[in-house]
């Protein structure tokens, strides 16, 4: 069974994600809190393995949150639900260590998906979110020179490219015709070599680095 915290200053939201959260046979929340400081106070006494945290709370806003969870030995994973009022917010919630962004409207079966996902290791990278994230912080990237570790290999830079598209494992295993154990090894030395917490961080290096421009995934749903 996952554990599920939920973050989130408006009620009706929280209502309305433990309905769909608890309908799943294998997930189940276990802790809801209104704002930053009651979460982290909550989740210091009850086992959580996935957190949905809001950006913007009172007393405790959820980049702070994020840090001080993903700091402990035994941190849950974090996403980050955003309607992008605060484009900083979340570029500094990413970096404060979510395992990944959801817009507070995705339907129901991706929010669920989202948190199977996390619960596994791997991060979400929605390509929708992605195209919105990046039409509100693409200009924050600034001019950059594309510039590769010179140890990456063309095949793990094609694998960083399609990660960067919001391709998963296996539509990535389906677009190079290989397996997804294959997929995955080449996502782990990614994340190696370009020095990557998670699945997050690499696509937001790939931008950075400009291996995929903001313009290449804005014009398609």
């Amino acid at each position: 069974m996952i554990r599920v915290a939920l973050v989130d200053d408006q009620q009706l939201v929280r209502a309305g994600f433990r309905m769909v959260i608890d309908s799943q046979p294998d997930l189940t929340v276990v802790l809801e809190a209104s704002d930053g400081a009651r979460g982290i106070d909550q989740l210091s006494g009850t086992p959580v393995d996935v957190v949905l945290m809001d950006v913007q709370m009172p007393n405790m806003d959820g980049i702070e949150a994020t840090r001080r969870l993903t700091a402990r030995d035994d941190s849950p994973k974090v996403v980050v639900l955003t309607t992008f009022e605060n484009d900083e917010y979340v570029m500094s919630a990413i970096s404060a260590g979510a395992s990944g962004f959801l817009l507070k409207d995705v339907p129901p079966e991706q929010l669920l998906d989202a948190i199977r996902t996390v619960h596994r290791g791997d991060a979400v990278i929605e390509a929708r979110s992605t195209r919105k994230l990046l039409q509100h912080v693409g200009p924050m990237l600034g001019a950059v020179q594309p510039s590769l570790p010179e140890d990456l290999t063309p095949r793990e830079a094609e694998v960083l490219g399609a990660m960067a598209h919001g391709l998963s494992n296996s539509e990535i295993a389906q677009k190079l015709v290989v397996s997804e154990a294959t997929v995955k090894t080449h996502v782990g030395r990614v994340l190696s070599k370009t020095g990557s917490r998670d699945r997050v961080q690499a696509v937001l290096y790939a931008f950075q680095i400009g291996l995929v421009r903001p313009q290449d995934l804005l014009g398609s749903d």
